[in-house]
């Protein structure tokens, strides 16, 4: 890490440049679009002073020309004020245009509701063609970014207002780890054969904490970082379920749409086990700290153990 400082408020400026700069032969002829970029240089990330509405839509249109953009903006600005133009102009024709949802949940913080967006991943997960990816950490966020615009089409990566450093979100990962994250994939940080933890973005973090939690009780959770939503890996993660028989999601996101809908779809449909959510249950967020609002609203690793001893005593055995 050269450009961004973990463990500090979320620049997506910052975070782009790690990703692409230097790496004009990688990503030839990219562009990319709006919050915290830099200034128009050759061979360096472009900026423009559009509102969202008007940034998609130059995207698409660079797109269609036959190149590769990235448009960074607030999340709730970009999915939220923007939507029609994503759906319309880029997931409609599949148009390679990946859309960076900076300072989603609680990152906005003293703000207030309704800069704090929950209900993101649910927008872009209902599109057709379009990809949704939560990294969480500096290290993954900088993988996925590289792999949703090498991949190419439409894709959406949801960042949270604060990055958690990599050695803590992920400390049993070697860095080469990272260059293996693909699009329909998941991590397994952590092994353990009575209990899944799956969770996205920042509550990977809170997912290893309880998982430590639970095993001074002897449960063993196995924690798993699923970062890609769209794709779902639904093979794997089925394989993880089926072990322990039980399962709890942790996610910064409203209950529908999300990651508890995805995951207890998917055991409803295959392998039906107890799935108990962590997520946003108590309506829109409100002014405050980010970390004093994830407390209020049960998005930590207490609340994670709490789901989790729960369906561990209602686990398929």
């Amino acid at each position: 890490m050269t450009n961004v400082e973990a463990g500090r408020a979320m620049d997506c400026g910052a975070i782009l440049r790690e990703a692409f700069d230097g790496r004009g032969e990688e990503f030839p002829g990219l562009v990319v679009l709006g919050e915290g970029v830099s200034d128009p240089v050759a061979g360096r990330p472009h900026a423009s002073r559009l509102a969202e509405q008007g940034l998609v839509l130059t995207a698409a249109g660079m797109a269609f020309g036959g190149r590769r953009v990235v448009v960074a903006s607030c999340a709730s600005f970009l999915a939220g004020r923007a939507y029609d133009q994503i759906r319309s102009a880029v997931a409609l024709p599949s148009l390679s245009v990946c859309l960076v949802g900076c300072d989603a949940g609680f990152g906005p913080g003293y703000t207030g509701g309704a800069r704090q967006m929950f209900e993101d991943i649910a927008l872009m997960r209902s599109l057709p063609n379009m990809k949704v990816l939560v990294p969480s950490d500096v290290r993954s966020t900088v993988a996925l970014l590289r792999e949703a615009v090498g991949r190419g089409g439409p894709a959406y990566v949801r960042l949270g207002g604060v990055v958690p450093g990599t050695e803590e979100a992920s400390p049993h990962l070697p860095p080469e780890e990272d260059a293996r994250m693909r699009l329909g994939g998941m991590r397994v940080l952590r092994r353990g054969a009575d209990i899944t933890l799956c969770a996205c973005g920042i509550m990977v973090q809170e997912a290893l904490r309880a998982a430590d939690i639970l095993a001074q009780q002897d449960i063993g959770a196995e924690v798993i970082d699923c970062y890609s939503l769209a794709p779902f890996p639904a093979r794997p993660l089925l394989s993880s379920i089926q072990r322990t028989g039980c399962c709890v999601t942790a996610e910064e996101h409203f209950l529908p749409g999300g990651l508890f809908e995805t995951v207890a779809g998917l055991a409803a449909r295959e392998y039906p086990i107890p799935v108990q959510p962590v997520a946003v249950e108590i309506g829109f967020g409100q002014s405050g700290a980010p970390q004093d609002l994830k407390e209020y609203y049960g998005l930590t690793a207490a609340q994670i153990v709490s789901a989790a001893v729960l369906a561990w005593t209602r686990r398929r055995r």
